[in-house]
């Protein structure tokens, strides 16, 4: 069953038991206040007419003044009268009826020639209409001599009654008819968007991720499609970024590769007697090799970062040393860039728990990305100070730097602002990732034109 059939089904549901109790509430007020207005009308009808006769027939005959108790009863009442002696027996009748009848049967002149008021609601024995009786106690002397009973047709009542009835229940429907249209627009507006969701989801299994939700209200279905249009954009972000990510590192692979299979041949075709020529191309060999080991050392990492399974081991580690050993290494490399490499380390910094090797790795791709971008004649600082509860180490450099659109992104997989720059893209997120596992935080500021700082902490416990 579908959502909007549940929605329907299920208001419309509620809203008629709604209607169904508020039904029987209305209805069972309009018959109590009918049938209870008739009830104390005649009662106090029939008290008035007792408080008359033990006021000025209390020292007379009840048989006797019956016939005149009879028409000054009935002529303030359009309800027939009767008028009952102690024992039961009709005495008068506003009607007609005759007298010596026997009126014991009824509950209510039971209770009057008792002394006590009462009320009966039934059939008349002779037509078989509906009627209401009250009867009321008639005293003289402090003594029960009899009752009058006043009784009226409820055939008007119960008319009015049913006609309010089917009124209500007319009104009823239409209300359950006027909900139930609205719940189906309702749940029409609720599921066109759930609808417009699921096909832009189907499109996306298929791989569209060019579509985009159309918004159409702003409520959580609003939210969602934003976030799914959102979600469908970095999608296709990633899938250009994979897209440039594969061409980058063919291009990458097949340069290194292509010079040592030249060099193999070139080597291959000489003379051994050729002696720099031989070692020109060992070296050539040797350096693209190691280039070709970074790439997939660095492809390794990611994908162990990725799915989560690369693990840190941590022992004590002498940053001073290894900071300075850091520098040591790669120093030729930058004299031989004509690039001046400082290493300025605040004294007496303390040994902290971490894992040597990434620390070094990240160090590495640091510098490594500095060396890439900083010209001849330019400058690269490496740092390290405390600060309450944690090492900050920075690389600084004076190369080109990282335009302001660019610096959101490069720490990003596979994102590389200068698509003319070797590598995988890789470097940054994987540093990013090894310093996460050490409870660190990776920082870029960067100017564009005038250098880039990389600053990243990591705890001392």
């Amino acid at each position: 069953m579908g959502i909007q059939k549940r929605l329907v089904g299920s208001y419309f549901v509620v809203i008629c038991l709604t209607v169904l109790i508020l039904e029987i509430i209305l209805n069972v007020s309009v018959r109590y206040y009918y049938f209870h207005n008739i009830e104390e009308t005649l009662m106090n009808q029939a008290e008035l007419s007792a408080s008359f006769f033990q006021q000025y027939f209390g020292d007379q005959d009840l048989e006797e003044q019956s016939d005149r108790l009879l028409k000054g009863f009935a002529s303030h009442s359009d309800a027939q009268v009767q008028i009952i002696n102690v024992e039961g027996r009709l005495l008068q009748d506003s009607n007609g009826l005759q007298g010596d009848l026997t009126m014991t049967e009824y509950i209510d002149v039971q209770a009057a020639i008792k002394g006590q008021p009462g009320s009966w609601k039934g059939a008349d024995p002779n037509t078989e209409e509906a009627i209401y009786a009250v009867s009321y106690p008639l005293q003289a002397n402090g003594n029960i001599v009899g009752g009058v009973r006043f009784i009226t047709s409820l055939t008007e009542t119960i008319h009015t009654v049913k006609q309010i009835t089917v009124l209500l229940i007319g009104v009823g429907i239409i209300v359950i008819g006027i909900v139930t249209l609205l719940g189906l627009l309702l749940s029409w507006t609720i599921t066109r968007s759930i609808k417009d969701l699921k096909q832009a989801a189907d499109q996306m299994t298929e791989g569209d991720f060019s579509i985009r939700v159309h918004k159409r209200y702003q409520d959580e279905l609003g939210s969602l499609a934003d976030t799914l249009n959102m979600m469908v954009s970095r999608i296709s972000k990633s899938e250009q970024l994979k897209n440039d990510f594969i061409a980058s590192v063919s291009h990458e692979l097949r340069t290194p590769l292509t010079s040592i299979k030249g060099w193999a041949i070139t080597l291959k075709a000489s003379e051994v007697s050729n002696q720099p020529l031989f070692y020109d191309g060992l070296d050539i060999i040797e350096s693209e090799s190691d280039r070709l080991t970074h790439m997939v050392d660095e492809l390794l990492d990611f994908s162990k970062l990725d799915n989560g399974r690369i693990a840190v081991h941590f022992t004590s580690v002498d940053l001073t040393e290894l900071l300075q050993h850091i520098g040591r290494q790669l120093t030729p490399r930058a004299t031989r860039q004509g690039i001046s490499l400082d290493v300025k380390i605040e004294e007496h910094l303390p040994v902290i728990q971490a894992d040597e090797n990434r620390v070094k790795q990240v160090m590495i791709n640091l510098i490594d990305n500095s060396l890439k971008f900083t010209g001849s004649s330019g400058r690269i600082f490496i740092t390290a100070h405390t600060v309450p509860g944690k090492v900050v180490i920075s690389v600084e450099d004076t190369g080109s730097g990282i335009a302001e659109t660019d610096l959101e992104n490069v720490r990003q997989k596979f994102y590389k602002g200068d698509q003319q720059a070797s590598g995988s893209g890789l470097g940054l997120s994987i540093s990013e990732q090894i310093i996460k596992l050490h409870h660190g935080e990776l920082r870029i500021s960067s100017t564009l034109g005038k250098g880039t700082i990389v600053q990243f902490d990591l705890p001392i416990e």
